[in-house]
């Protein structure tokens, strides 16, 4: 459903916010270990979060990213996926067909929409920080590896 960018930044910001809350900064390096991401395409999707303002990036010697605990409040996983795949998966055919549209629907328009909207909800509700927190419930051993 979302693009692999995708997938890899949220679980960055996942994985930078838990190191913001002991008031570290994460690595490019410690991110694409926790995330599996190679570290070059980490780099390239952090430069996308860090423009987008939704991490912030601290330059030099003992720098790196962070996500304030009060902003992983705020940052919602919407956010993530605007910044990273666009509104696509909200607009694009199911069937990825070129000319679905609510005029001319394919046979999955009508129910993909509901599909839609309870994705968009589910994003805009979802916090990074209710991710934190859930995998801090986990098991200690839970990797954000896939």
């Amino acid at each position: 459903m979302f693009s692999k960018a995708c997938e890899y930044a949220i679980r960055a910001c996942v994985q930078v916010a838990r190191i913001s809350d002991d008031g570290h900064h994460a690595t490019v390096k410690g991110i694409a270990e926790a995330t599996g991401a190679p570290e070059a395409f980490t780099a390239k999707v952090l430069q996308q979060l860090v423009r987008a303002g939704l991490i912030e990036s601290i330059r030099g010697r003992g720098g790196g990213f962070m996500i304030p605990p009060a902003r992983s409040r705020q940052l919602k996983l919407l956010d993530i996926v605007d910044c990273i795949d666009g509104d696509a998966v909200f607009t694009r055919c199911g069937l990825g067909l070129p000319h679905c549209s609510d005029s001319r629907p394919c046979p999955l328009h009508n129910k993909f929409a509901d599909v839609r909207g309870r994705l968009r909800a589910m994003l805009e509700t979802t916090s990074v920080r209710t991710l934190v927190d859930q995998l801090g419930e986990a098991s200690a051993g839970f990797k954000l590896r896939s």
